[in-house]
């Protein structure tokens, strides 16, 4: 018998089966599809406070959230890394003094310790200001971080397997039902159609968008609160200014549009606010969506982009816990959990569900979790995340570039844009990768841009990679860098490949 089965393979469950693996505790983890295949490799890959949400008074999310930036930026710094945010202001949507409020309080709340504080800028003549359209002639500058979102997920689970999590992807949980003081859940490989029975003593519902589908599973049980579905919809275009800064636009509706570096020469753009009904999987972007994404651009930025300048599109539904407010821009952020029982009981095991929560809070979500059962667990250790680095992330002092430096020294045959992909993606762990190479050679078969089979064998064998989406849009993101022939080449190749081990 395990102690915890946790339900959903997003950051949130992967990050309790970290910290309760890390706490002693027996784990197994499902995940119905791929790791980081619903929300959390479609968010706007941000690790931030949310300055927004200070206009709904969400206090305790925004310190917490701030606190945790640099708690991420310390133990993964090779997928986590500052951005500066560029904020025009636009006296029609806030007055200069509410914003200057708002990141004055931004800048003190979480006890900002490695980034550089707020200042103002005259987009007449600072670098920042040469896109912008020339009414727009003051903005305000900020600090946040970037993170490549479905790559935490993956280290979080492997850190998790690494101290003893059971990591089972594409097993998807039928029923549950109690038996005095455990739990029997019925878990489905899709792969196979086969079915096993675990036996749990806890067991975690992190389904995300899927929580209340998980709910209608589990025997005997009814939850007093629910979800709302939001879809966040984001597009890819050629980056068009000079930099490494973002921006964050300010629409006429008062919602918030992030221009963010991606991928070295592309740029992410998002996100929209809209509710959904059904299946969270069947989302898609709407041409609506890519008009009104557009439409803000242009309205602040010089060049006129359109439709055909849109080289990628995707949407992830946001499962916010439901407070009722009207304007889906206004839902909470934060996260509450379901508890039954609330206190142990002989003959009712506990059953925890988490309702919202946002990716830069996942890590004290987790914690937060498992504090919640420590009554069920008494044996449990104590928290410990905190100051423990994710695989890879541990590079002396958390220097990106001085780790880069020393890799290109030890591998001086890697063309730098390999070496730099290798090194944010694996950190550390690029050794691994590159174990017993001394040429280009040795990194196998070319499939176009910076993707060889060296690394797909790594992510096949170490990281539960199976698919060519698996590799192309989560592991990585070199589906951004291939062509389509170059794409088509590949999946022909993976699927080729699909009956093979994974260490072949």
């Amino acid at each position: 018998m395990i102690d915890l089965l946790v339900i959903g393979g997003g950051v949130n469950g992967a990050g309790i089966a970290r910290d309760a693996a890390g706490r002693g505790l027996a784990v197994t983890l499902c995940e119905m599809e791929d790791l980081a295949w619903g929300t959390s490799s479609r968010s706007g890959k941000l690790v931030h406070g949310g300055l927004r949400y200070l206009e709904y008074y969400e206090f305790r999310l925004v310190r917490e959230a701030l606190i945790e930036r640099e708690v991420l930026l310390e133990a993964a710094p090779h997928i986590i890394w500052p951005m500066r945010f560029v904020l025009p202001h636009s006296p029609e949507q806030r007055p200069a003094w509410l914003i200057r409020l708002g990141l004055f309080l931004y800048d003190h709340l979480g006890g900002r310790k490695r980034l550089p504080p707020t200042r103002s800028l005259d987009l007449r003549t600072a670098p920042e200001g040469a896109p912008i359209r020339k009414q727009f002639t003051k903005a305000f500058e900020y600090s946040d971080c970037w993170v490549d979102d479905s790559r935490l997920v993956l280290l979080n689970a492997l850190d998790a397997a690494e101290r003893g999590a059971e990591i089972l992807t594409r097993t998807a949980c039928r029923s549950a039902r109690r038996e005095g003081d455990h739990w029997l859940i019925a878990l489905e490989d899709r792969r196979t159609g086969r079915t096993q029975t675990v036996r749990a003593r806890c067991v975690i519902n992190a389904a995300g968008p899927w929580v209340e589908e998980v709910l209608g599973r589990v025997a005997g049980v009814n939850s007093r609160r629910h979800v709302r579905l939001v879809k966040g919809s984001h597009i890819v275009i050629r980056k068009f200014w000079e930099g490494d800064q973002a921006y964050l636009l300010q629409n006429t509706d008062k919602r918030v549009i992030f221009v963010n570096p991606y991928e070295g020469d592309k740029a992410l753009i998002g996100t929209t606010d809209i509710p959904v009904e059904g299946d969270p999987a069947d989302v898609a972007v709407e041409q609506s969506e890519i008009d009104y994404l557009l439409g803000v651009l242009n309205r602040y930025f010089a060049v006129e982009l359109g439709a055909e300048d849109v080289l990628a599109r995707f949407s992830g539904v946001r499962p916010l816990y439901d407070d009722d407010a009207e304007n889906p821009s206004a839902v909470t952020r934060d996260y509450v959990f379901d508890v039954e029982p609330e206190s142990p009981a002989a003959d009712r095991a506990p059953l925890l569900s988490v309702f919202g929560g946002k990716i830069t809070t996942y890590r004290k979500l987790a914690e937060h979790a498992l504090n919640k059962l420590e009554p069920f667990f008494p044996a449990m250790t104590k928290p410990w995340t905190a100051k423990a680095p994710l695989p890879g992330g541990d590079l002396p002092n958390a220097d990106f570039e001085r780790f880069l430096a020393a890799l290109e020294q030890r591998h001086p045959w890697l063309p730098a844009g390999l070496a730099y992909h290798y090194a944010r993606l694996y950190g550390s762990r690029a050794e691994r990768l590159l174990e017993g190479t001394t040429g280009i050679a040795d990194l196998g078969r070319h499939f176009g841009g910076l993707l060889y089979e060296r690394e797909v064998a790594y992510l096949r064998r170490v990281e539960w990679a199976e698919t060519a989406d698996d590799i192309l849009e989560r592991r990585t993101k070199h589906y951004l860098h291939l062509t389509p022939d170059e794409r088509r080449g590949f999946e022909a190749w993976c699927a080729s490949q699909a009956s093979e081990p994974a260490d072949a």
